[in-house]
């Protein structure tokens, strides 16, 4: 297996490589040379595996055979032994055809711990294999941070810097990362959004000159963000999962994504491009609609930021939808190079008609306000007992929106535990649910984060000053 950039320069990369490297050295983003096909009987094969050893099988493909199968089989079962529910990801049924995949089992109750507790592990052993040690920088705009936290904080082999929107987030995601002390990890909430704070990581990244040595090496950076394909390659795995439990490979599934990176939902790209039957990818949107408006008016534009109560999808750039616009522009690095560049200086984008009706074959969207997504959560509660938290209700409530065939099994993607957002549940008119058992202290742990201003300089003398050295 083999990976390229979607800008078309510097050549092939294996897993190793580009698991450390996140970004690519031209600026875009790695993506598989070709994907791994998985035949009808390759996929009726998967069925009734538990889902550990239906992620061996799905990821074992991208790795290519650079970390030995027992190995990888070890990091796999380690990482999803830390969910709560002996499924992983189990399906709850809302209607007759309709159900919703809850990915919030994980030990940080968010979608985001499906990769990140393997993407930790893999970091932390590929490093000790090489005998270097690397530092992991990213933004969020709620869970990715404490997901990352949570897989990163044991690796002797990373020290770990977390950028969030000061007071941008809610108080139970703040606190998630806030308040784990281990000397390697630092959270530092910026004067600013999720996409300053993005911003910032990604000219890190691009100029890495400002870091410290270690061990007589010069430290490397490392992404935990989804533009790191590890991400992306661990998340495909619950679309197969989800999709045989349903009855693939004889039936086609839709998917109801609530995104604001692109991550998430193309990871069900992925899938479908392996040979998983995907019939429909729904793109469910809050206020913060650049993609909506990119799959129904051919508009990707930036606007201003909207604080909403789905702050995990307050994201006004989506990251990795340069993965999609590459495949719609025939996989040409030239004309990504062009496309973004323009992009990055007029903040605005559109494709060529052929290549945007191509997206709309698969892809459809909606937009779901505050208003909207409070009403949807006291309805599904009314109707079926199930609380929904505001980002899973944008994808409940597209599902209600846009055409499906009748016939065709749809899945609502759960990202996060409803207890992650309070004020929603209280706003739709509902009790907000109890912290678990775990987590039932939270709001009385020690805090320890830094505010910082919105200032580049600023950030790489404090990432200098806080990294360990060994």
């Amino acid at each position: 297996m083999k990976y390229i950039s979607t800008r078309g320069n510097g050549g092939q990369k294996g897993f190793k490589d580009v698991l450390l490297a996140g970004l690519a050295e031209d600026g875009g983003l790695y993506v598989p040379a070709e994907l791994p096909q998985f035949s009808p009987d390759k996929i009726r094969s998967l069925r009734g595996l538990p889902y550990n050893e239906l992620a061996f099988e799905v990821i074992c493909p991208f790795v290519g055979g650079e970390i030995e199968d027992d190995k990888l089989k070890e990091l796999i079962d380690d990482s999803y032994s830390t969910f709560d529910h002996q499924a992983v990801a189990p399906l709850t049924q809302l209607g007759s055809n309709e159900w919703v995949m809850e990915l919030f089992h994980g030990p940080t109750l968010a979608f985001k711990d499906f990769a990140l507790q393997l993407l930790g592990r893999l970091l932390n052993h590929v490093l000790t294999e090489r005998g270097e040690r690397a530092i992991v920088l990213g933004a969020t705009s709620g869970d990715t941070g404490s997901a990352a936290i949570e897989g990163c904080r044991h690796s002797e082999a990373l020290d770990i810097f977390i950028l969030h929107p000061y007071q941008r987030v809610s108080e139970v995601q703040r606190r998630q990362m806030t308040t784990v002390l281990d000397s390697n990890v630092n959270n530092i909430a910026i004067h600013g959004n999720f996409d300053d704070c993005q911003d910032m990581v990604k000219q890190c990244f691009s100029d890495q000159s400002f870091l410290p040595d270690s061990s007589g090496k010069k430290a490397r950076l490392v992404a935990v963000n989804s533009i790191n394909w590890a991400r992306i390659m661990a998340q495909v795995v619950y679309y197969f999962h989800s999709a045989l439990l349903l009855g693939a490979p004889e039936r086609k599934v839709a998917f109801s994504v609530p995104t604001g990176n692109f991550g998430d939902i193309f990871a069900g790209y992925i899938a479908r491009g392996m040979g998983l039957p995907v019939g429909k990818l729904v793109v469910a949107t809050n206020s913060n609609d650049i993609l909506h408006r990119f799959f129904q008016d051919n508009d990707y534009r930036k606007l201003d930021l909207q604080q909403t109560l789905s702050p995990s999808m307050d994201i006004m750039v989506s990251s990795n939808f340069e993965r999609l616009l590459f495949d719609l522009h025939e996989r040409s690095g030239e004309a990504m190079t062009s496309l973004m560049n323009s992009f990055q200086t007029t903040g605005a984008l559109s494709v060529n008609a052929p290549a945007w009706e191509k997206a709309r074959e698969l892809f459809d969207s909606c937009r779901t306000n505050d208003e909207g997504t409070c009403e949807t959560i006291k309805s599904l509660h009314a109707t079926t007992g199930y609380l929904a938290d505001p980002h899973t209700a944008t994808g409940v409530r597209a599902l209600e929106e846009v055409a499906i065939e009748a016939e065709m099994p749809r899945v609502v993607l759960a990202t996060a535990h409803p207890v992650k957002f309070p004020e929603a549940a209280e706003k739709a008119g509902l009790q907000p649910p109890e912290l678990p058992e775990h987590m039932s202290d939270l709001m009385d742990r020690e805090e320890r984060y830094s505010v910082l201003e919105n200032d580049l300089k600023t950030l790489q003398s404090f990432i200098q000053e806080s990294t360990r050295h060994s």
